[in-house]
């Protein structure tokens, strides 16, 4: 079944070539086509295009559909386009006729964008709740380790004193920032393209602000032609947070594949946790890191290969933006798993105690003294010197203490204000509970 086909053929090379994985994809949308098509009936009675029995029998068996969705019992026939198709032939086997005038004031254009806009949204909301979930561990396990020296490194060399607490303080802080990029991209998506049809409005009186506050949308895409444009914009913006979190993911997962090697020794993880070499009897390779840096650093390229599908086309719909969705939307799922990996590892991961007290690690202590010089009067050039010279003498034998107490430093990790951040960033989403709808 195709919603535009008339009394022609298509070609059987030039139907598969065209849908390609569509229908695959599409699979992921089956809900929020639903959740749309009972919007816009719902609107389409208030306008007097539907009678109110019209619209309570269509809405009724739409919610009946949404629940074999929920269920895994609803696919797309073969013969059957896309999952618009699909819906609007159930609802035409099922109810006769009037399942043929769900498609009035609509196009397809306008359908799968406001499908996408919703399963975005709901996507989103998905990531930050796992974002924060690995956020409170990392400020847990910061808390714990606070105390528990670490050496710091500027390019890989040894270079001033850190700690567990300040390492893995640091990453729940960048997971901060990477939750401000998704509210931003929630922000663009959270908008109402239902409507616009084709890109150029209808000649219907449609209701747009209905439908905008029954699909839970801050506001409508006012203008059509806008709304149209929103298809590959809202895709990469949304890539280019998903890419950001990634990469906050792949260096956490790169300090944790040094830092277990045997040269480094800060951390180590049960063996079940690890895996072994075919011919090495010693070996526990990390596995589940490498893998989270490569995938993650497969995320960070998302936002180009969306930009490179979606760039130099004029205005209006071009049947590119249909493989934006194969590359867009397993992305998320990629990505909460990686999250939900680092989360099993660190939970059991042990950190090891007096690192610093080896002489590989004294000259982390370098500043300390140069500092230790300065505030007993010492001018700091003359300080550096003279620290420089016994280091230089093999004479530099320092106190192993750090005096570090400003904010966001050793002594002083500010913690319960990285906390009241995440906190107020997550307050600020107005996430939609899609029970609204499908239960009214």
């Amino acid at each position: 079944m195709k919603l535009w086909q008339k009394n022609t053929t298509v070609s059987d090379a030039v139907e598969k070539f065209t849908v390609g994985n569509d229908k695959e994809m599409d699979l992921y949308l089956a809900k929020y086509d639903v959740l749309g098509s009972i919007a816009h009936v719902t609107m389409l009675e208030t306008i007097g295009l539907l009678t109110a029995d019209e619209k309570k029998i269509l809405v009724k068996e739409l919610q009946s559909i949404y629940s074999e969705i929920q269920n895994s019992e609803f696919n797309i026939q073969n013969e059957v386009e896309d999952i618009h198709s699909q819906i609007e032939l159930l609802l035409t086997q099922r109810l006769g006729e009037v399942g043929k005038k769900i498609h009035s004031g609509r196009s397809r254009n306008d359908q799968v964008l406001v499908d996408i806009k919703l399963f975005l949204r709901a996507e989103i909301e998905k990531t930050v709740q796992s974002a924060k979930s690995l956020f409170d561990l990392l400020i847990e396990l910061s808390e714990k380790n606070k105390n528990i020296l670490l050496p710091g490194y500027t390019h890989l060399q040894i270079a001033m004193p850190s700690s567990f607490g300040l390492w893995l303080g640091a990453y729940a802080e960048s997971l901060v920032d990477d939750v401000i990029s998704f509210q931003s991209a929630y922000k663009v998506v959270n908008k109402n393209p239902l409507g616009s049809a084709a890109g150029y409005g209808s000649s219907f009186p449609l209701n747009r602000t209905l439908t905008t506050q029954l699909l839970g949308f801050e506001s409508p895409n006012y203008n059509v032609v806008a709304a149209q444009m929103s298809r590959g914009k809202s895709e990469r913006i949304v890539a280019q947070s998903i890419s950001n979190t990634a990469a906050t993911l792949s260096k956490l997962a790169y300090d944790c594949c040094l830092y277990m090697n045997q040269n480094f020794g800060f951390i180590s993880f049960p063996d079940e946790l690890t895996t072994g070499s075919s011919i090495m009897p010693h070996k526990k390779n990390p596995d589940v890191f490498e893998l989270i840096r490569a995938k993650c650093n497969q995320l960070q390229a998302l936002p180009n290969e969306i930009a490179f599908v979606a760039n130099n086309l004029p205005s209006g719909y071009h049947r590119d933006f249909q493989l934006l969705k194969e590359q867009l939307f397993p992305a998320f799922e990629k990505l909460r798993s990686c999250m939900d990996m680092i989360q099993l590892m660190l939970s059991n991961m042990k950190v090891k105690a007096d690192i610093l007290e080896s002489d590989l690690y004294k000259y982390l202590f370098s500043v300390e003294e140069v500092n230790k010089l300065a505030l007993a009067g010492v001018p700091f050039r003359e300080a550096y010197k003279q620290v420089g010279l016994m280091i230089e003498s093999g004479q530099f034998n320092p106190e192993k203490k750090v005096n570090h107490t400003h904010e966001g430093s050793i002594g002083n990790l500010c913690n319960d204000k990285i906390v009241a951040m995440m906190e107020k960033e997550i307050s600020e989403f107005k996430f939609w509970d899609e029970r609204f709808l499908i239960n009214a």
